[in-house]
């Protein structure tokens, strides 16, 4: 087996998961994702599906009338370009992780330089890595109320003509961070000079609370991009649509692109599923049914959520500006992932600890405020003040 797949690491999420298996009592605020299940009309759409006997292979972009949703769906949100301008840069992918990988073999080679911004989600460090590229890292920086930013200079400086890949997601996973119109501007300028391609992971992209925006999504590469601008950008069903388990995301690229990445889909998985897509398209012809509340929804759980661990003595917490995790750190638990697995087995609290996003994260934790029922929130927060308050620095 090649080196680089036996040195990557196992997901210190999941680590700190198998210390809660068999457990009912757990509060589990540790995954990406949701409690809450998809909606029936969506479910219902792939049973219909399935029961017409629709089991075979798809085209490799994804069913037409799924890239036509896609397209007026991108329309709606970024209207510089009309729907079927939209339709030729869409690629349909088993997920958004797929899509990520897709992207990823598409513009490196073995040796190539990637810079990512992070701490951020372990899979877009390891994709590049275990194409053999040499991966190098920006960190944001944090300030003492536990909000990050970008360290503009640093990261210009980092991409220079021998860098062939930029891998930014904003808003960010772990920390919430967004990029503004403006820093995306300066990015892309700055990447236009340098012949230095852009993936852009945007899952999280109508998770965004700050109200700035005309559309109410977070500020995008796509609103400042040209069509064939070197600039890739990554969706999926997942977040938006209450789709974790379903695995289908999509791809925004240059046209001149798609042909090849319908190929490089073929030879991952050469298609999604017929069904999968079925459901998709109905998500998509009725996101105002889904979207907007479960954003609604996620910004009263933020906001009853942070102004809580604030109030905790010892936690550092800011308002995340988009996404669905609150980022913090507790004074004096710097080892977070022995804080996150103790949590577990003693407060029947599950989080992810912030080393998994990278080494500037430990001494952090993610808390996936994604719930349904936004008083496990509140009893979360209850069972980590009540075990502070059992604990010393001594004994920890």
């Amino acid at each position: 087996m090649r080196e680089v797949v036996q040195s990557l690491e196992e997901s210190r999420i999941r680590e700190v998961a198998n210390e809660g298996l068999g457990r009912s009592d757990v509060l589990k605020f540790w995954f990406g994702e949701s409690d809450e299940v998809t909606p029936d009309f969506i479910r219902e759409a792939a049973i219909a599906s399935l029961q017409k006997g629709e089991t075979f292979y798809a085209h490799n972009l994804g069913l037409p009338e799924l890239r036509h949703a896609i397209a007026g769906y991108m329309h709606g949100l970024h209207p510089q370009q009309h729907t079927d301008a939209w339709f030729d840069r869409i690629a349909v992918t088993s997920g958004g992780v797929n899509g990520l990988m897709v992207a990823v073999q598409a513009l490196v080679d073995a040796g190539d330089e990637v810079v990512l911004v992070t701490p951020v989600w372990p899979n877009l460090v390891a994709q590049p890595r275990i194409l053999g590229a040499q991966v190098r890292t920006v960190p944001l920086v944090a300030d003492a109320q536990g909000a990050w930013r970008l360290d503009m200079d640093a990261l210009l400086g980092a991409i220079t003509p021998g860098t062939r890949l930029l891998v930014v997601n904003a808003p960010n996973n772990p920390t919430g961070w967004t990029l503004t119109r403006e820093e995306q501007t300066t990015i892309l300028a700055h990447c236009r000079r340098t012949g230095t391609w852009i993936l852009a992971d945007e899952v999280y992209e109508r998770l965004y609370y700050a109200g700035d925006t005309a559309n109410g999504a977070a500020p995008s590469f796509l609103d400042v991009a040209e069509p064939e601008d070197r600039l890739i950008v990554t969706h999926s069903f997942s977040k938006s649509f209450l789709m974790t388990g379903w695995r289908l995301g999509w791809l925004v690229l240059p046209p001149s692109l798609t042909p090849a990445v319908a190929k490089l889909i073929e030879f991952n998985t050469s298609c999604a599923p017929v069904f999968v897509q079925r459901g998709a398209t109905v998500a998509l012809q009725r996101t105002d049914e889904v979207t907007p509340a479960l954003v609604a929804h996620l910004k009263t759980c933020r906001d009853t959520l942070v102004p809580l661990l604030a109030d905790v003595p010892g936690v550092s917490v800011a308002t995340p500006r988009g996404g669905m995790y609150a980022f913090f750190r507790i004074d004096g638990h710097d080892d977070c992932l022995t804080l996150a697995k103790r949590l577990v087995r003693e407060a029947g609290l599950g989080l992810a600890p912030g080393s998994a996003f990278g080494g500037e994260a430990s001494g952090w934790l993610r808390w996936c405020f994604a719930s349904r029922d936004v008083g496990r929130l509140e009893e979360g927060v209850g069972r980590l003040r009540g075990w502070l308050k059992g604990v010393t620095e001594t004994d920890f």
